[in-house]
């Protein structure tokens, strides 16, 4: 009975993740703001030799309450400060510390001398939308604060419409932009997750009119043509020629190195500009992959990272 048992369970086949064998391909363009979780220290404009802070330093709480957005740090330092003086919690490195903080009163108003934010706003491509769990990835790589470098750790955050207004191309040694224009009250989705490859959150819009299509798996892409689903101008999704040159395995995103073929996308861009992060790629009818990196040095080559490895991530989300 035992060896009847155990036989039964490894014949029963077990998916590890819960990903769907069809999602609908993103392309469009979104609006992104995440908030963080804690305050992130930025820069100085005045410096105390008595204080310890470090750029990329998260300030979580003043005297022991918590605090998430710079509001409450204002209110809660003029809460507790004694002597012009607070106990910073501070987050750095995945550590938490206590640092005593000296503020300076100038005119008679008590100044931190600290340049900080709470948030992040900007934009992206979305990747894909499994109708089975609504999970939503897009971007295909973290999202970074640029004055620190560092992963911004997400409290809470949304996605919602975009409408690109202009492009400044690309050129050898300077990767060009997307510019686009909010409608930050067409809410799509959640962002729950900030990782290595990509946002992640719940889609809340309607997909009712979506079209799905197969999710390749890794070992079944091949070198030749392929495309890439991206917008250009306005809202509108095309897909442009690209040739895939060398497939690789071994790494977490740098997995699909490409050119752009689509003159239409060259003309426009030059190439592969910021904001094409998470621009669906796609072969024989399946979604493979995402755009995540330019090539600044040849701004029409850039790789993409596997869409299983997206997939994966979104449900650890």
């Amino acid at each position: 009975m035992k060896k009847y048992l155990i036989l039964l369970v490894l014949l029963i086949p077990i998916n590890a993740w819960g990903f769907s064998d069809y999602i609908i391909p993103g392309g469009r363009t979104i609006g992104i703001e995440v908030n963080n979780q804690g305050v992130l220290v930025v820069g100085f404009y005045q410096r105390n030799n008595r204080n310890d802070l470090r750029i990329g330093d998260t300030i979580i709480a003043v005297n022991d309450e918590t605090i998430v957005t710079i509001n409450e740090f204002v209110s809660a330092i003029e809460d507790h400060q004694i002597n012009n003086q607070v106990n910073l919690t501070v987050q750095r490195n995945n550590r938490q510390q206590q640092l005593q903080f000296q503020l300076t009163e100038v005119d008679g108003v008590l100044k931190t001398g600290l340049y900080v934010k709470d948030s992040i706003t900007g934009i992206g491509t979305l990747t894909f939308i499994d109708p089975g769990t609504m999970i939503y990835g897009a971007l295909g790589h973290e999202i970074i604060e640029s004055n620190t470098g560092r992963l911004i750790d997400v409290r809470t955050g949304r996605i919602f419409q975009s409408s690109v207004i202009r492009i400044d191309p690309s050129t050898r040694g300077l990767a060009g932009t997307k510019h686009a224009r909010f409608r930050t009250q067409n809410q799509f989705g959640t962002v729950s997750r900030n990782s290595r490859t990509g946002i992640y959150g719940t889609y809340t819009g309607d997909i009712s009119n979506y079209e799905t299509i197969a999710v390749g798996r890794p070992e079944n892409l091949t070198t030749g043509p392929a495309t890439i689903r991206t917008v250009i101008n306005g809202e509108e999704i095309k897909e442009h020629d690209i040739y895939i040159n060398e497939i690789t395995h071994n790494t977490e995103t740098k997995n699909i190195h490409f050119d752009i073929i689509s003159q239409e996308l060259i003309d426009a861009a030059g190439g592969i500009v910021q904001g094409m992060s998470g621009s669906p790629i796609l072969q024989n009818n399946q979604i493979f992959g995402a755009v995540t990196h330019v090539l600044l040095d040849n701004p029409t080559s850039g790789y993409g990272i596997f869409i299983t490895t997206m997939l994966e991530e979104g449900e650890r989300q």
